[in-house]
């Protein structure tokens, strides 16, 4: 983009997750641009707050959720269409296939090469050290909680609203203290 947006940082220490499997990001911080879609006759400009990080990926930017219900954006992945409102009615931004193949590929020989991070391996190689009864997850005691099937209780009716007997509320009698 050649913008010097070091300056622009707003610091932030949350790490989010899901772009580099295994991989937390610490993003470098926090900056506010005005992104601007569509042509000179038709387009639409709304103010987005990103978050910027320092590793390798396919992507120049990804746009989430807020971004998209900001601009109320209607994405079609399959079509690589996406479709908001502008000024003059519906924008529609068309992705390209072959570069989007190419960030696939290019996302997939990352995943590929990152590696995972020591906390996690510390937890693989002490689940290996376990027996396989060490690794099961107990089950769930059926029983524990006792529930009365309806036909046993007794139900109570309430009025919600005097003289009319159209507005009552049904509330079980005998139920377990707990």
């Amino acid at each position: 983009m050649g913008l010097n947006i070091a300056d622009m940082l707003t610091p932030m220490n949350s790490p989010f997750y899901g772009i580099i499997p295994s991989n937390a990001a610490i993003p470098l911080g926090q900056v506010v641009l005005p992104v601007t879609s569509g042509t000179k006759e038709h387009y639409r400009t709304e103010y987005i707050q990103f978050e910027v990080v320092d590793f390798e990926t396919s992507y120049h930017a990804i746009l989430s959720r807020p971004a998209l219900a900001k601009f109320m954006a209607i994405p079609h992945y399959v079509y690589l269409v996406l479709k908001l409102l502008g000024p003059k009615g519906v924008l529609s931004l068309h992705g390209d296939l072959r570069r989007s193949c190419e960030c696939d590929t290019e996302a997939v020989e990352l995943a590929a090469t990152t590696q995972v991070p020591s906390s996690m391996q510390q937890v693989f190689t002490a689940s290996k050290k376990l027996s396989l009864t060490e690794l099961e997850v107990p089950e769930i005691k059926s029983g524990a909680t006792k529930v009365k099937p309806a036909s046993d209780m007794d139900f109570k009716a309430i009025d919600l609203e005097t003289g009319d007997s159209s507005k009552t509320a049904l509330i079980a009698t005998g139920l377990d203290a707990k």
